[in-house]
């Protein structure tokens, strides 16, 4: 049976959680590891659906996708979550269920600095935000917490998505998760 983990990627709209995240999965997989993307979008339009972006909904979208992880993680599957998960209570919870279960969880910040993140601008909302047609983003009027001390930090403005990925890739090699 192979070791599961949950390797969650935090950070800001558009910093590259989701493309880092299918990267190493195409990756592990090709190792024979059992993946899965727990991508945050699919997740608030099937799982989470009715939620909005209130500190109290995001927290409930965030111990929902822990929940799934660490089930995922606990039988054998890397369960890869590209979630912004804004809030550093939010994500302490899921790291404490993970470590009462002894799943193995792994946290990367993927720290795009915003200006980077709203040129990337992915999904428009950047522009949405700055035309008046969309409050609450994370990051400009809306709060993130960085994690103060992640498992890895990742600054995808210096270096290409392989990198990121074989940056994330290298920990869990050392930490016999790969």
């Amino acid at each position: 049976m192979t070791t599961g983990a949950t390797v969650w990627l935090t950070g800001l709209p558009s910093a590259g959680k989701t493309t880092i995240a299918y990267e190493l999965a195409a990756r592990l997989r090709e190792e024979g590891h059992l993946v899965e993307v727990l991508d945050g979008d699919e997740i608030r339009e099937f799982i989470s659906a009715g939620l909005g972006f209130s500190r109290e909904d995001r927290h409930t979208n965030v111990q929902r996708i822990g929940f799934v992880a660490e089930l995922l993680a606990r039988n054998g599957v890397k369960a890869l979550v590209p979630v912004i998960a804004p809030y550093a209570d939010s994500r302490d919870a899921v790291r404490k269920r993970h470590d009462v279960n002894g799943t193995p969880y792994v946290e990367v910040h993927v720290a795009t600095p915003v200006e980077v993140c709203s040129e990337r601008d992915v999904k428009g909302l950047y522009a949405k935000q700055a035309a008046g047609e969309l409050s609450g983003l994370t990051g400009v009027d809306d709060p993130y917490e960085e994690p103060e001390a992640p498992d890895l930090r990742i600054e995808s403005q210096h270096q290409t998505v392989r990198e990121s990925a074989a940056s994330v890739y290298a920990l869990l090699s050392e930490r016999g998760l790969a």
